[in-house]
């Protein structure tokens, strides 16, 4: 009897593993960019309508955050809003989007473009009044990016800064922090994801996208080459991953997904 009852034991503890192993294989976890993370989060509850048996998690936290976790095994997909590095070529990027980066004021704020010298003499603190630059007698409230943050790396390399030269005010972490610190100062000047400073404005948030050296930071000029301040939006992994992922990769990158891309402010590669 104690036999039997210890082999029974042992077939259920089997089974267990067997259904959690079953589990694991069917389960996606994706962690990093904010940027790219409300799309991503879209396209998994589109897939799971097509694969009902498959757990896709979405997890933010920044580009490093997902370069990290891929590099360790504790994510199967990174979010990254940014191109790979040199030191990153054990990793693959499968782009699904190109995104801008914009500079956001409040909407209350009378000045509408910046060169990109302006742009450096305000976040380097050699100019801290709009009124310096044309604008109204009012201090400016610089709004930076925390390290870890593909936006920030972007940002510095387009204006060709280090993190250390500039002279933030606030430190922000996602675009939701950004948008809503600039949303509530009204001397505050910050840089956010295009896509999402478009959807904010639509939908009536107290912000306005700046032109950079006369360019508009719109979607359209983004889609059309025009913007200067681009980026790819890329889902990294390893260069071994299970079939699933890669099921998962083709189709966030395929014409399926095209309208959540254009939904969220993106532009479909």
């Amino acid at each position: 009897m104690k036999y039997r009852n210890r082999r029974i034991l042992l077939a259920i503890i089997a089974l267990l593993v067997y259904m959690d192993c079953s589990a694991d294989e069917n389960r996606i976890l994706l962690t990093g960019s904010s940027t790219i993370a409300p799309l991503v989060l879209q396209i998994a509850k589109r897939y799971e309508q097509y694969f009902p048996g498959v757990r896709i998690d979405v997890q933010a936290g920044g580009s490093a955050r997902g370069i990290s976790d891929v590099r360790r095994g504790m994510a199967d997909i990174g979010m990254v809003s940014r191109a790979l590095r040199a030191s990153e070529s054990d990793l693959m990027a499968h782009q699904i989007a190109i995104d801008g980066i914009g500079l956001i004021v409040h909407s209350s704020n009378n000045t509408m473009s910046l060169t990109e010298h302006q742009v450096v003499s305000i976040f380097t603190g050699r100019v801290r009044n709009w009124r310096d630059i044309g604008g109204e007698d009012l201090p400016i409230t610089v709004v930076n990016k925390a390290e870890g943050r593909s936006t920030l790396d972007v940002f510095l390399q387009h204006f060709s800064l280090k993190n250390r030269e500039i002279k933030p005010q606030v430190i922000i972490g996602d675009n939701q922090q950004g948008i809503k610190t600039v949303s509530g100062i009204s001397g505050a000047i910050g840089y956010v994801s295009i896509g999402s400073g478009e959807y904010e404005e639509a939908r009536g948030t107290s912000i306005r996208l700046l032109s950079l050296a006369g360019h508009p930071a719109t979607v359209e000029h983004v889609s059309n080459g025009t913007y200067p301040l681009s980026r790819q939006l890329n889902l990294v992994v390893s260069r071994n991953t299970s079939i699933l992922v890669r099921e998962f990769l083709a189709f966030s990158r395929s014409e399926k997904v095209r309208d959540l891309v254009e939904d969220q402010y993106f532009v479909f590669p």
